[in-house]
């Protein structure tokens, strides 16, 4: 067997490998703001859009999983973006300040909360012992509060209607 730290670091590194490769695929750091992003988007969606290869089947069909990641990687990089986050500040600070946790999801280091008022963010790179600790915690929005919102990279995936 493997020694617990090496586990714990391949995957945290698996977990980050995502936002790694979509920024290696876009040629950017993290310091590129969105109309940059955006910018690099559209000349990489113009050089592997699909109806590019209409005489060619193969090199189509490449270019339709290649858009397709494109557009992923694209639209994962904006939900992460600091603009993202500082456009969307009062939401998310009323959301963690006043909905408590309505269910969460812990997998691959990601963690998806779904909150009272329906908003549902994944946080990236959260150690299995902080879950750990989250799950046996006796107040969990208060110990995710403290833990968990403001110290990994996050990102809102949507709004759900909860039942009450």
């Amino acid at each position: 067997m493997f020694p617990a730290y090496l586990i714990k670091s391949y995957t945290i590194k698996i977990t980050m490998k995502r936002i790694v490769d979509y920024r290696k695929l876009f040629n950017i750091t993290q310091e590129t703001d969105l109309a940059q992003l955006k910018v690099i988007y559209r000349n990489l969606m113009k050089e592997w859009h699909p109806d590019k290869f209409t005489d060619n089947d193969v090199q189509k069909a490449e270019a339709e999983a290649k858009s397709k990641v494109i557009i992923e990687a694209y639209h994962f990089l904006v939900s992460i973006s600091p603009e993202t986050h500082a456009s969307n500040l009062d939401e998310y600070a009323e959301t963690i300040g006043t909905s408590g946790i309505n269910d969460f999801l812990y997998k691959g280091q990601t963690l998806k909360v779904t909150f009272n008022n329906g908003s549902v963010y994944e946080y990236l790179g959260v150690p299995k012992n902080i879950y750990i600790k989250l799950i046996n915690s006796s107040t969990q929005a208060r110990f995710a509060r403290r833990h968990i919102f403001d110290s990994f990279v996050y990102r809102n995936v949507g709004k759900q209607n909860i039942a009450v």
